[in-house]
């Protein structure tokens, strides 16, 4: 079965998008092509059991196995040696993006507290949108119950699209509710 937001893709978004700005080609239409969670876990060089606990909810938040992140040098004032694992990323591409995509707008994003849109300046000048997300409690998959820690995330969607316009543009068409200024 086809994710809902794939084919309302296909069937609304590639045609505002075309009319927006004017493609003379469908092919031109800025996709998502990733989409990455990730979560920094700085307590983790005193209890290595902290990271363990950020992979298992991120591989509950997106139904995927969450990888650890390793330290890539030596700081000495945060007593961090390199390859310690400091933090749990996972990478979702396809079906599954869509799915999580979904499940972001139409479930988690509503459950933050005084919720008036995600802010517009994630952009990275590239087509690429990053949100921040300060309590991994928003999710329905999390039992608050089991948290050892809330502690916030980063989600990082890649996109084809060559100018922010256009990226803002395919998310707002996607469903990302944007802060109306």
């Amino acid at each position: 079965m086809v994710p809902r937001v794939k084919q309302e893709y296909k069937d609304r978004v590639v045609q505002a998008m075309t009319e927006e700005f004017s493609y003379a080609n469908v092919m031109q239409v800025p996709k998502l092509q990733k989409i990455v969670i990730s979560r920094g876990v700085g307590a983790a060089v005193a209890d290595k059991k902290l990271v363990e606990h950020a992979v298992d909810e991120l591989t509950q938040i997106s139904g995927q196995r969450a990888v650890a992140t390793l330290s890539k040098k030596d700081v000495s004032n945060f007593k961090l040696r390199k390859g310690m694992p400091i933090g749990a990323r996972v990478t979702l591409r396809g079906d599954k993006m869509y799915e999580f995509f979904d499940r972001l707008v139409t479930a988690a994003l509503p459950r933050v507290r005084d919720f008036r849109g995600v802010k517009a300046n994630g952009f990275d000048g590239r087509g690429n949108y990053n949100l921040g997300v300060t309590e991994q409690i928003i999710f329905p998959e999390i039992d608050i119950d089991k948290v050892a820690k809330i502690a916030g995330m980063d989600i990082t969607f890649v996109t084809s699209a060559l100018t922010d316009k256009e990226a803002k543009s395919l998310l707002a068409h996607m469903g990302l509710p944007f802060k109306k200024n």
